[in-house]
C-alpha cells in the first residue's frame, strides 16, 4: 500500500503563515481571530479524562504487540520455452524444453501478543502457516527468529516461541464478561505500521457461522482492523487481553466496521492443551444437536424456539450415559442458555473432559436436570466431518426420521430419507430447499438415513451438480442444486 503525505518544510511554512496572519490581522478586532470557545469547561474536562485514560491503556498495551513476518516458498508455473512444441528440437532435447515450476518466496506480515515473559507470543494460524522463516519485531526494534510450537488450525490459534525473557505481557482477560457497548482497543501492525492503536466498542458476542473456523465464537468490534492485524490484541479498558484479533468483513478489502476477535478465555484454553499435552484435547458430549425452527417447535409441541434439539445420541458417550434421548431440547448448559448450535458445541469442546456438568432438558413439557461427564472428543471424530461444508449442500442441516416425526409429517410408508431441519443463508440452497423437506434421492440414489447422506456427500465435489428427489407438500419432486 502505498501512502502519499505532503509535507512542507518548517521555516517556509513557518514565514508565509505569519505573515498572512500580519496582513489579514490588519484592522480587524480582536475577537475575529481570537474567538473563546463556548464548549464548557467540564465537557472539555470529561474529553480530556477520556483522552487521557486512552492514552494510558496504550501505553501500557503496545510493548506487548510484536510485529511477525514471515517467508515461505511456493511452486509457481515456468515460462514456456518458444522451441517446446517444435519437433526437431524436441527429438535431441525431449521434454527439457517444457515448462518446469519455479520457486518462489512469498513474504506476509501479521501481528501477536506476547502472553509470557519469557517469550511465548499468540498469533492465528494463517499468519505462520507453512512459513519457512519466522521473524519477530518488538516494540522497542529488537528482532527475533521464532519458532511455531503448537497450532490449531479448527480455532485459527498458533503459538510461536521466541528466545528471550523479561518481556513485557498482556493481562489475561475474561472474554466471557464481556457486553455489547464494552469499549475495546485493537492494537496490531495494520499494512506493517507497526503498533497501531484503533478504538471501537463490542458489537456483538457469540458469532459463530462466520466460516472462517470450524469452532467459531467470536467477538464482533467495530475497532478498526486492517490486514496486518490479524493475530494482534483486543483489549479491554483495564488493558487486558480479551481476544486476538483475526479477521474482517470487507467487499474491498479494508476496514469496512465489521471485525471479529477469538475470545481470550478460548485462546488460553487452546494454549494451555497445547502447552501441556503437545495437542488440543475438547470435551465431547456424544450427540448430534440442531437449531429449533419454527416448524420444528410446532412439530414438537414446544411452546418457544429456546433451546437445541438432540437429533442424534451416541450409545456409549457421555450424553446416552447421562440418560439424554433424541428428541429433547438442551435448554440451558450449566445455567447457560443453549440457543444456537454452534455456540453449545464450543461450550462443550472448551470444558475438560472429566468435569461433572449439568444439563437443563425440556422433555415432553417437563423440565429434567441431567448429570453428565464430559469425555474426550475421539480423534476419529476431530477428523471427520464438514463434507457437506464443500459441496452445494453446505448449510444445510438434516435429521433422521424417526417413526413420531414420520407421524407428524403424515409421511406415506414409502417415503424414507433425511428431513432437512435448518439452511443457513449463505447455502447454494437457501431459497431451493425448504425445512420440513425430506430428501429421498441424491443422483438417483436412495437416502434411507444420515449414514446415507453423508456418504453421498463425501462423494460430491465442491463444485459438483446435484440432482435431489425431494418429498413436500404430500409431493414428491426433482430438484437440481448447482453453483450460481
Amino acid at each position: 500500500m502505498f501512502l502519499k503525505i505532503r509535507m512542507i518544510r518548517g521555516s517556509f511554512a513557518g514565514a508565509a503563515v505569519l505573515a498572512l496572519l500580519a496582513i489579514c490581522s490588519v484592522g480587524l478586532p480582536a475577537s475575529t481571530y481570537g474567538a473563546e470557545s463556548k464548549i464548557s469547561q467540564r465537557s472539555i474536562d470529561s474529553l480530556t479524562a477520556i483522552g487521557t485514560a486512552m492514552s494510558e491503556i496504550s501505553a501500557t498495551v503496545k510493548p506487548a504487540i510484536v510485529n511477525i513476518s514471515t517467508t515461505r516458498t511456493v511452486k509457481v508455473p515456468g515460462g514456456a520455452d518458444p522451441f517446446a512444441d517444435d519437433p526437431f528440437f524436441r527429438r535431441f532435447f525431449g521434454d527439457q524444453l517444457r515448462a518446469q515450476p519455479r520457486e518462489r518466496k512469498l513474504a506476509s506480515l501479521g501481528s501477536g501478543v506476547i502472553v509470557s515473559a519469557n517469550g511465548y507470543i499468540i498469533t492465528n494460524y494463517h499468519v505462520v502457516k507453512d512459513a519457512d522463516e519466522i521473524k519477530v519485531l518488538l516494540s522497542d526494534q529488537r528482532e527475533f527468529v521464532g519458532k511455531v510450537i503448537g497450532s490449531d488450525p479448527k480455532t485459527e490459534i498458533s503459538i510461536v516461541k521466541i528466545d528471550a525473557s523479561g518481556l513485557p505481557t498482556l493481562p489475561w482477560g475474561d472474554s466471557d464478561a464481556l457486553e455489547v457497548g464494552d469499549l475495546v482497543l485493537a492494537v496490531g501492525n495494520p499494512y506493517g505500521l507497526n503498533q497501531t492503536v484503533t478504538m471501537g466498542i463490542v458489537s456483538a458476542v457469540g458469532r459463530a457461522n462466520v466460516g472462517i473456523a470450524d469452532y467459531e465464537d467470536f467477538i464482533q468490534t467495530d475497532a478498526a482492523i486492517n490486514p496486518g492485524n490479524s493475530g494482534g490484541g483486543l483489549v479491554n479498558v483495564r488493558g487486558e487481553l480479551v481476544g486476538i484479533n483475526t479477521a474482517i468483513f470487507s467487499t474491498s478489502g479494508g476496514y469496512q466496521g465489521i471485525g471479529f476477535a477469538i475470545p481470550s478465555n478460548m485462546v488460553r484454553t487452546i494454549m494451555g492443551s497445547l502447552l501441556k499435552s503437545g495437542k488440543v484435547i475438547r470435551g465431547w458430549l456424544g450427540v448430534s444437536v440442531q437449531r429449533i425452527t419454527s416448524d420444528l417447535a410446532k412439530q414438537f409441541d414446544l411452546k418457544d424456539e429456546s433451546g437445541v434439539l438432540v437429533s442424534d445420541v451416541s450409545e456409549n458417550g457421555p450424553a446416552g450415559k447421562a440418560g439424554l434421548m433424541r428428541g429433547d431440547v438442551i435448554l440451558e448448559y450449566d445455567g447457560k442458555k443453549t440457543d444456537d448450535p454452534s455456540q453449545f458445541r464450543n461450550m462443550i469442546a472448551n470444558t475438560l473432559p472429566g468435569e461433572s456438568h449439568h444439563l437443563t432438558v425440556m422433555r415432553n413439557n417437563r423440565v429434567l436436570t441431567l448429570n453428565v461427564a464430559i469425555g474426550e472428543l475421539p480423534q476419529e471424530t476431530q477428523e471427520v466431518g464438514g463434507e457437506e461444508d464443500k459441496n452445494v449442500l453446505k448449510g444445510v442441516e438434516v435429521q433422521e426420521i424417526t417413526p413420531e416425526l414420520a407421524a407428524r409429517l403424515d409421511l406415506p410408508e414409502q417415503v424414507t430419507g433425511v428431513m432437512v431441519s435448518d439452511i443457513n443463508e449463505d447455502s447454494p440452497a437457501y431459497g431451493v430447499l425448504a425445512s420440513g423437506d425430506v430428501i429421498q434421492e441424491i443422483n438417483r440414489s436412495r437416502i434411507t438415513g444420515v449414514k446415507d447422506y453423508e456418504r453421498a456427500m463425501a462423494e460430491t465435489g465442491k463444485n459438483d451438480s446435484l440432482l435431489l428427489l425431494v418429498y413436500r407438500g404430500g409431493s414428491s419432486l426433482f430438484i437440481t442444486l448447482s453453483r450460481k
